[in-house]
Formats: C-alpha cells, structure tokens, sequence
C-alpha cells in the first residue's frame, strides 16, 4: 500500500521526443505517474495523445533546465552527447532520486574500455558523472542503465530513420547493420576471436519500453545498477536464417572471418570511407560480443512477454 502510494504520486521525466521517447511515454502515461517530456522544441500531439505535458527546454541552459527537473523523481533520457551531460548535471542540482541514461544498446561489461570506443558520444563521460553524484552523502542521485542488446528496428523497413530512432548513431538505414531484410542480402561476423559463434541479444524497441515501465512498478529505490532484458538471445547465422526463412526467399550471404574484419577496417580507414568503416566497425563490435549478455535479470524480475524475433520479423516484413 505504502510502496504504491509512493509511486502514484511520481514525477518522471523523459528527455527527447524521438521514436523511442514516444514508446515510454506511451507506456508510462498509462500509469498514474505524472509524466513530463522535454524537448528543444514543442510537440503538441504528445498532449493531444498522452497524458503528459511538454516543456520546450534549451539544454544549454542548466538554470533552466534545474528549474524545469524541480520536483522531478525520475529522469529517463533518450538523448545523448553535451546535451545529455548538461541534464545529469541539472537533475543532480535539482535532486532527482534517480537517472537512467541513453544507453539502451549493449551490456555495460561487454563496451570497449573509456577512450577506445569509436561509438562512445561522451557516453563514459555521462557515466562516470553519474558514477560520482551517485556517492554524495547528502542527497545522492541514483542511476541505473537498462541494457537490451541490440534494437529490433535495426532491421525494420528503412530502419532505425523509418522508426524516428537513432539520430546519433552512423547505423540509421535499412541495411547498414548485417541484413537488408528487403533486398535479402547480408554480411556477418563469422566467428569471435576466439573462434567460436557469434551471439547477439536482441529486443523490440516496444518491449523495452514495456520492460522500463513494470520496472518502474519495481520502485526505483531497489533498481540495480544495471537492468539487462532479452527478447532474443541468437547467433548470427541464425539470425540471417530466420530473416530467409520469414522472406521465404534464399539470402546472398557474406560471412567475415574476424580478421578480415580488421583488415576491411583499415582499408576503409585509409580511402576515407567513413560510412563503410561504421558499418564494418559495427561488425567487429559484434563480433567481439558486445550485444551478447547471458543472465538477463530484468526478464526475472517483472511479467513482460517479449515478442521473439521471428513473430516480430514475419510482423513487420511478412513473407516476399
């Protein structure tokens, strides 16, 4: 009784109004948390369809932005780089109890160590600020990644761009990342360095919202540092299987033994094809097990059903 008074009376806060943003807000506004989204600009549809408010913010500005978190329990962000440093300060001024950070994607023991991860956007810089003001005696701010693998809508029609996700990342087209379900092609890491099948975790960007909202149900006193879901847990060869047998047409596969991956990366490197060397980047990530995680306590602890990712595929795609 006492826990679900607590929660009712909640303020949260969601900063970005993406693709994503809208998918919390979607599944939060259902609940009877008071519901806040920031932007830089307005979004009158949001009010019109959710029970939330908008408040048009500069990021730049930490007054206003204290001002704006006053009140504010929970601050969960959808954006990234300065602008995201800029919130974490001015919820720590404001004293928010807790923050989740914009890093949704791959497990935090599986990133490439701070100062060598070519897909980092002051991501170790936001953590390690979060790191600090989480250690204060006096009031402390709290903060806990949700960790989902690798978003499902990488492989959605146009990708990530069609589904208004990933502004920052260089993986927003559909394609860019192992398979172009449309075109029926694909290229995949063949093995880690150790030889052995590459595995990748992966889930909707609809189950993770569902996911974040029961966790909230939780109380986000007891949150770990560290939430990991699962919709699927598969190798790549599986993946590009699946996505032929859904198709029901025989893809042209490419597969890259790890150190071709290497060698494809410094070749793109020295010709200045950036977009390429993402891409193949992407790739050598995957290969050395970023999205990959095994216990994913989040699926332990709440009742959400992920949709897998041939019900999600043969959904989104159907067959050719």
């Amino acid at each position: 009784m006492g826990r679900k008074a607590t929660t009712a009376m909640m303020r949260i806060a969601i900063a970005g109004a993406g693709g994503f943003a809208s998918l919390l807000v979607q599944e939060l506004s259902r609940s009877a948390y008071a519901i806040l989204v920031l932007s830089r600009r307005a979004h009158p549809e949001f009010e019109a369809n959710y029970d939330c408010q908008v408040a048009v913010v500069d990021y730049s500005n930490l007054e206003d932005l204290k001002f704006t978190l006053e009140g504010v329990d929970l601050v969960i962000s959808t954006i990234s780089g300065a602008e995201q440093l800029n919130l974490i300060d001015a919820a720590r001024r404001a004293r928010v109890r807790c923050f989740v950070p914009s890093e949704f994607e791959g497990a935090l023991s599986r990133r490439p160590a701070a100062g060598t991860d070519p897909f980092d956007n002051d991501s170790s810089t936001a953590l390690g600020q979060l790191r600090h003001w989480s250690q204060p005696r006096q009031h402390p701010m709290k903060y806990t990644v949700f960790s989902c693998g690798v978003f499902y809508e990488r492989f959605a029609p146009g990708g990530l761009q069609a589904c208004n996700m990933g502004i920052t990342c260089r993986i927003r087209n559909q394609g860019d990342y192992m398979v172009d379900v449309g075109q029926g092609i694909a290229e995949i890491p063949e093995t880690t360095p150790q030889g052995r099948p590459v595995y990748v975790v992966m889930t909707s960007a609809v189950d993770v919202a569902r996911f974040v909202a029961a966790a909230v149900e939780l109380g986000i006193d007891s949150w770990p540092r560290e939430f990991r879901m699962r919709g699927t847990r598969l190798t790549t060869q599986r993946l590009h299987e699946i996505c032929s047998e859904v198709r029901g047409v025989e893809f042209e596969v490419t597969t890259r033994p790890y150190e071709q991956i290497g060698q494809w990366l410094r070749y793109y490197e020295q010709n200045g094809d950036e977009a390429k060397w993402y891409s193949m980047q992407h790739l050598l990530q995957t290969a050395n097990g970023r999205y990959n995680f095994g216990e994913a306590n989040l699926n332990d602890a709440v009742d959400v059903q992920p949709t897998s990712f041939r019900q999600w595929l043969y959904d989104i795609w159907g067959p050719a």
